[in-house]
């Protein structure tokens, strides 16, 4: 009886009619790929999930160079449930990225980026470099060696880009070197503009979705696909997976804690065998395989022009390949998809590994 009276006093004041109509005639298609449609609603609950985990965590840690290591370690020792939230954070936020890796992968072999989806492509590709940017802030959050050293080699590889490269690095690192500055900064971006950065990218791209709706794959763009209602059945099936990939997390969360290493020192030499978080491994693997010196020429310069000219053509491919989303197959992209594929997954196995 209150729930109606309740929904009855909403009635009164808020005319919903238009999205409930809007909600029972929105409809689906249905086939044998529409399983990826589902990559980009665990990409959005995992997102909702580190909002409100890092809420949590953010009302006890503390911002400082003296002060971050010590209540990280507070938070996980001390503090009631304190080692669940912040396990479920990290691992939230690997899945995340991981998932959004998924969803970029699968648009682009799919070609759902073609005209008239390039504004989604462009959301979405930005979204998940503000994801990386992300993972790097909060890595440094920890203080401790490892993240240090790691944000060290990070912001110091940006420093290789030409002309603007020194100006980055100061800007990221808040000063010459890596310092309580940096942290400062990264937990700055961390928690208020990167949130807000996430929180108008997914906006826009979901609105962006709503207008153009699910693409269809150009392999069954002749065929009579079935259609079934967004509401409730796809609704539904979005709530089960988000269930899904809850237990997921909290079962990993759970059974594998992550690590914080002894506090970070300036003054110490970095960790043997350094390496950054897997999903920069591509990256760092690739820069790697560059001497210091080509042809008189710095080498890590080189390495980053390249690596920027190549994200920057992944960025720009709805506007190279110019077919509509309802037009036939290209090879030619087709393949670039692939060799980019096959890229990334080798160069973080081999930076895993080696």
């Amino acid at each position: 009886m209150n729930c109606q009276r309740l929904k009855d006093w909403f009635d009164e004041r808020y005319d919903i009619a238009p999205l409930r109509k809007f909600a029972r005639k929105k409809l689906v298609p249905s086939h044998r790929y529409d399983l990826w449609y589902y990559t980009g609603g665990i990409v959005l609950f995992l997102f909702v999930l580190q909002f409100i985990t890092g809420m949590l965590l953010s009302f006890y840690y503390v911002p400082h160079a003296e002060h971050a290591h010590k209540s990280i370690i507070e938070i996980v020792t001390k503090l009631n449930m304190g080692w669940f939230f912040r396990s479920l954070h990290h691992w939230g936020a690997q899945l995340a990225i991981f998932t959004l890796f998924v969803h970029l992968f699968a648009v682009l072999l799919l070609k759902a980026y073609r005209k008239p989806r390039e504004l989604l492509w462009f959301s979405g590709f930005i979204l998940l470099g503000v994801s990386l940017f992300f993972g790097l802030s909060g890595y440094l959050l920890l203080w401790d060696e490892r993240a240090f050293a790691a944000v060290k080699v990070a912001t110091g590889g940006a420093g290789a880009f030409p002309l603007a490269g020194n100006f980055i690095k100061a800007f990221l690192r808040g000063g010459i070197d890596v310092t309580g500055e940096t942290l400062t900064r990264f937990y700055a971006f961390h928690v208020a503009i990167l949130p807000l950065a996430t929180v108008f990218l997914m906006a826009l791209h979901v609105f962006l979705v709503q207008i153009h709706g699910m693409s269809v794959p150009l392999s069954l763009k002749d065929a009579a696909l079935p259609q079934e209602p967004f509401f409730p059945n796809t609704v539904y099936k979005d709530f089960t997976v988000w269930l899904v990939i809850l237990g997921i997390v909290v079962t990993i969360a759970v059974l594998f804690p992550p690590e914080i290493g002894l506090k970070a020192d300036p003054l110490a030499a970095p960790p043997e065998d350094i390496k950054p978080e897997w999903y920069f491994l591509f990256l760092f693997q690739t820069l790697k395989l560059f001497p210091g010196d080509i042809l008189g020429l710095n080498g890590e310069t080189i390495a980053v022009v390249l690596v920027a000219a190549g994200i920057f053509i992944l960025f720009i491919l709805p506007l190279l390949d110019k077919k509509s989303s309802r037009e036939e197959k290209s090879p030619l992209f087709n393949l670039i998809g692939i060799v980019y594929l096959v890229y990334f997954l080798v160069m973080t196995i081999v930076g895993y590994f080696s």
